[in-house]
């Protein structure tokens, strides 16, 4: 009985220490974020909102790209603050290209608001836009 447990107790933590080194069970992606559930891929155009705003037209493959809109396509490692059905916070990290939160508010599931701010390419940023979904990509 002795040597069952710990042999039981020494699988245990070689099941640990693999995790730690990267050979443990495999991670199962994260579900995708209940707020950006209810839109669609396709072209969005984006209007910034201040002195300086800036419209632009962008084909958006995977919706997580509306979260980080200063550091590009690249998606970037992110952290979900707040998940809710019509509303998403996120923390995320670019490495060298930096860092940004930010805060995405769904309106319909063309029109969502989105409040951002961090850093891009050594330079803060901060702006409040929205974001409409006019239909699929055009090549």
């Amino acid at each position: 009985m002795a040597a069952a447990r710990s042999l039981g107790v020494a699988i245990a933590l070689i099941g640990v220490a693999g995790a730690a080194y990267g050979a443990g069970p495999v991670k199962r992606a994260a579900p995708p974020a209940k707020a950006l559930q209810a839109l669609k891929p396709g072209q969005w155009e984006v209007r910034e909102r201040g002195e300086d705003a800036h419209t632009r037209r962008l084909c958006i493959s995977d919706l997580r790209q509306l979260l980080q809109l200063h550091h590009g396509p690249r998606l970037c490692s992110a952290f979900t603050v707040d998940d809710g059905a019509k509303s998403l916070s996120i923390t995320y990290d670019c490495a060298a290209a930096g860092n940004g939160r930010t805060d995405l508010r769904v309106e319909t599931d063309r029109l969502v608001q989105i409040r951002s701010q961090g850093v891009a390419n050594g330079a803060p940023f901060a702006f409040d836009a929205e974001a409409r979904r006019l239909g699929p990509c055009r090549p």
